[in-house]
């Protein structure tokens, strides 16, 4: 399976989702089924009974008032389940990740838009199964299980929920939160592309770059307030070249090519 590496076991399951259901169908239980030898976990779709233990480790990960809420999470599952994956730790049967996605129809957006635009102020009701654009809303590993290569494991699983729907990409904002120790010498361009040419290291947007994203603009006010990115994003892109026509792939390589030029 491309996306996931190679010493990685893998089972993918298509499930089918009842509108009415409270919860998967047990035959049909998993969209997705990853399990990583490597590191014993295991990356699968997301299912109501990990509702509680989401809301807990967001509640580690961000502040009261960033935290994902219970009515957040039951949107998502009702409008987007497949689009939604969590990481268990096999050897603890403990979630210790998880990533939040939509399609959207990226021609009803402005590339300037914020994050409370592209998912509905989280609630992903404006997920459009027409769209080819999967937009990567979240990612979070447990405070305490950072540093296993999870985050990684998610962002291949995300790939999964890209390419066998067929879909054209992956766009999500990064934040910056290495610009704080920067802002009083650089600009917010200079600064992304002083992470693009390795020369500094940003928490977020570097681990982007190397799971093969692409950066495409820097929007203002994405979101708000985080005082360690001064509220800026970058946009980051990953295309599916299993699907892209060569010129959306040469106009992808000029987006890139222009965010990068002096």
């Amino acid at each position: 399976m491309r996306g996931i590496h190679a010493n990685s076991y893998v089972i993918l399951k298509c499930a089918r989702f009842s509108k009415d259901s409270t919860d998967m169908d047990e035959d049909d239980s998993l969209f997705i089924d990853i399990f990583d030898r490597e590191c014993g976990i295991r990356v699968r779709t997301t299912r109501p009974s990990d509702h509680d233990d989401i809301v807990e480790v967001s509640h580690l990960v961000y502040p009261p008032s960033l935290a994902w809420t219970y009515r957040e999470l039951e949107s998502h599952q009702r409008v987007f389940p497949e689009g939604q994956i969590v990481a268990i730790d096999e050897n603890s049967n403990t979630l210790v990740g998880t990533a939040m996605s939509l399609t959207v129809l990226w021609e009803d957006y402005e590339i300037t838009d914020d994050y409370i635009d592209f998912t509905d102020n989280g609630m992903f009701t404006n997920h459009d199964a027409g769209g080819r654009t999967l937009y990567g809303a979240e990612v979070f590993v447990h405070p305490d299980a950072r540093g296993r290569g999870i985050g990684r494991r998610l962002y291949d699983a995300r790939r999964i929920l890209c390419r066998q729907p067929g879909l054209l990409r992956i766009r999500a904002g990064a934040r910056l939160p290495g610009y704080e120790s920067c802002s009083d010498r650089l600009s917010i361009h200079d600064y992304v592309l002083e992470v693009i040419r390795g020369r500094i290291f940003d928490p977020t947007l570097s681990f982007q770059l190397r799971n093969g994203f692409h950066v495409i603009q820097v929007v203002s006010g994405y979101l708000a307030p985080d005082a360690q990115s001064a509220n800026y994003a970058a946009l980051i892109e990953w295309i599916n070249t299993d699907v892209a026509k060569e010129s959306e792939l040469e106009r992808a390589r000029r987006r890139y090519a222009e965010f990068a030029a002096p």
